[in-house]
């Protein structure tokens, strides 16, 4: 498993970049996780509905091939792309989907926040906040292989979300760990989630290998 850290990157070169590696990758080429931050952009999966969209934003509009409605990335929020491949790994998407949100309550959970999943809504979700939103994900499989991937609010200006109806729910209520008393910066919460993914699928390797 390698980690990249890539820092702040605009989004379309990235996303250009994890097609290219999920496309040319090999039998025998390492998983990847890429650790990053963008610059403010609005994307939206293949189903994203433009009654979701803004109105009037001076913020640019990506469509992509994830699932999922609109969401916003910006300055302040950790994302972890996960370049898998799923049937080596012994992987369903729903499993995947499980394994992302775990991670990200037991990254919370060492800050004493508690938070849960919500039935029929992937994500992540703080209890006793209104029932908000702290962390997205949404995943492209092509060929056996996934990108795209899991993003955590940590410090950032969160107005960008109210001119849209996040992932497609409106009125979700969104937060932060900035918010919720963790101290920790982005970079720090970005590499714990990636280390909480790395362990997750080494122990679902290990689990299905002992079967």
């Amino acid at each position: 498993m390698k980690v990249r850290r890539l820092g702040l990157v605009e989004y379309a070169p990235t996303y250009d970049a994890m097609r290219r590696f999920t496309e040319a990758r090999g039998a025998q080429t390492a998983d990847e996780l890429w650790l990053v931050q963008h610059p403010p952009v609005y994307t939206t999966g293949i189903a994203g509905r433009p009654e979701h969209f803004p109105h009037k934003a001076s913020i640019p509009v990506e469509r992509i091939d994830r699932g999922g409605q609109i969401t916003y990335h910006g300055p302040g929020q950790a994302i972890v792309y996960t370049l898998l491949e799923l049937t080596r790994r012994k992987l369903t998407v729903r499993a995947l989907v499980r394994l992302l949100e775990q991670a990200v309550i037991d990254c919370l959970a060492a800050y004493n926040v508690e938070a849960s999943r919500r039935a029929g809504a992937p994500g992540v979700y703080v209890d006793g906040v209104d029932g908000a939103k702290i962390a997205a994900l949404g995943l492209r499989v092509r060929r056996g292989c996934c990108y795209h991937g899991i993003a955590l609010n940590v410090d950032m200006d969160l107005a960008p979300f109210s001119a849209i109806d996040p992932c497609g729910y409106p009125g979700l209520v969104v937060t932060q760990t900035s918010a919720l008393g963790v101290r920790a910066d982005t970079d720090a919460m970005g590499e714990a989630l990636a280390r909480r993914i790395a362990e997750l699928l080494e122990e679902n390797h290990a689990a299905h290998a002992t079967r």
